[in-house]
């Protein structure tokens, strides 16, 4: 899974979310930083409204949060998602020692580089590269 700051960097560079079930997210307040949730069909469920997508929590007993608006939530979005993102660009994961390092190929042919303790954070960090390029 990848770091809370790298997925808002991400939010922030323009990656866009549309709940699915299987999908992880915090609430993005400093007092749910230890709660991990997961989109679920019979739990969590996005719920779309002409005012935006609420995350509604379904029998939920123990908790008094009913549902979250999705601008108040940070996606977490799995290696395999992310890979999905950096579609034809992405050329090769493999390991440098204790990190694991992504290739990505841009529209120029010239490799770049990506490297992080974890896969996901290496894919993260490619992917938010890709965003800011774009944006730039």
């Amino acid at each position: 899974m990848i770091s809370t700051s790298l997925a808002r960097l991400l939010r922030d560079a323009g990656l866009r979310w549309r709940p699915a079930s299987g999908d992880r997210f915090q609430i993005d307040r400093s007092e749910f930083d230890a709660e991990v949730f997961t989109v679920s069909d019979l739990t969590i469920e996005p719920h779309e409204y002409s005012t935006g997508t609420v995350l509604g929590f379904n029998g939920t007993t123990e908790w008094a949060l009913d549902s979250v608006a999705l601008d108040d939530v940070l996606w977490l979005p799995r290696e395999d998602q992310l890979r999905d993102l950096l579609r034809a660009a992405f050329v090769r994961l493999e390991r440098d020692g204790d990190d694991y390092r992504v290739v990505l190929r841009g529209a120029d042919g010239a490799e770049a580089q990506f490297s992080s303790v974890s896969a996901p954070e290496a894919y993260g960090l490619a992917l938010l590269s890709m965003l800011e390029r774009v944006s730039a």
